[in-house]
């Protein structure tokens, strides 16, 4: 039994019910707000209690663990409620890598005259991300449910926006009788044309970055060690090789953190 509270901060949060069905976790809203907020209680406590048995050992600001508690609380208690967005978009971008190709393996099916249920079962074994939801599609109907039905049902489920591009061509497709295999090849090709746009996008922004990282992450670090090393022999300050270490991890960790902020922004696309 869930206690009211939660459902109740449940509902500051709307869609998380269907993020939480998009992302693949099989829990109510509430049992996950619940979840989350005590997980970040915990994690809270711990690192309060560590910091609390630190600064009285200091004995110096024996005040700030405890005006800490309530923010850090917080701050991991909406984290946690993030992480189904984390996931969805981590789920986005495994089908953006295969929607085109998908598609058109879809598309070839088709127009060979394969029938659309074993056109689906084909893609199911060729592709493991995208074919994943088309062998949850070809269950449905191996038990009875409508073949238009069942697509309709991963329309619901799935993250991508692309495929959920192509399902809905292919569900509107059966239930007008039109001619599927022209009609998803359209779709397809405005996915592609989609896709080359943000790889072009990504290039334009590659060529500021690039100098960025240079001038942050290779020639600032450079140029200001060296410039340290001659004004440290005129004020007679000693450099060791801990202070030496601490700047190299420093400046490392500093590119380190460049290139995966380079790696979130290029686009998950199917061309590439």
């Amino acid at each position: 039994m869930v206690p009211p509270i939660f459902k109740i901060i449940a509902r500051f949060f709307p869609g998380l019910e269907d993020k939480l069905v998009q992302a693949g976790i099989l829990e109510k809203p509430e049992k996950f707000v619940r979840k989350s907020f005590f997980i970040a209680f915990y994690v809270t406590t711990f690192v309060i209690v560590g910091m609390s048995l630190v600064l009285i050992r200091l004995q110096t600001l024996k005040w700030f663990s405890a005006a800490l508690f309530p923010v850090l609380l917080l701050v991991l208690f909406f984290n946690f409620i993030k992480r189904p967005d984390v996931i969805i978009r981590r789920k986005q971008r495994e089908f953006d890598r295969e929607v085109v190709f998908a598609g058109k393996f879809l598309v070839i099916e088709l127009q060979s005259g394969v029938p659309v249920y074993d056109a689906m079962k084909s893609v199911a074994h060729s592709y493991p991300i995208i074919g994943r939801n088309f062998r949850e599609i070809t269950n449905r109907v191996d038990i009875g449910t409508p073949v238009e039905d069942a697509i309709n049902q991963s329309i619901d489920l799935t993250p991508s926006a692309n495929f959920r591009k192509l399902l809905w061509q292919l569900y509107n497709s059966l239930k007008t009788g039109a001619d599927l295999a022209p009609a998803l090849k359209v779709n397809i090709d405005q996915i592609a044309a989609d896709q080359i746009i943000q790889v072009r996008e990504y290039g334009k922004k590659l060529n500021p970055m690039v100098m960025f990282y240079m001038v942050v992450a290779v020639i600032f670090p450079s140029i200001g060690i060296i410039m340290f090393i001659v004004f440290s022999g005129f004020l007679a300050i000693s450099i060791n090789l801990t202070i030496l270490l601490l700047v190299a991890g420093f400046v490392g960790l500093v590119q380190v953190l460049f290139l995966l902020f380079i790696r979130s922004q290029r686009p998950a696309v199917g061309l590439q």
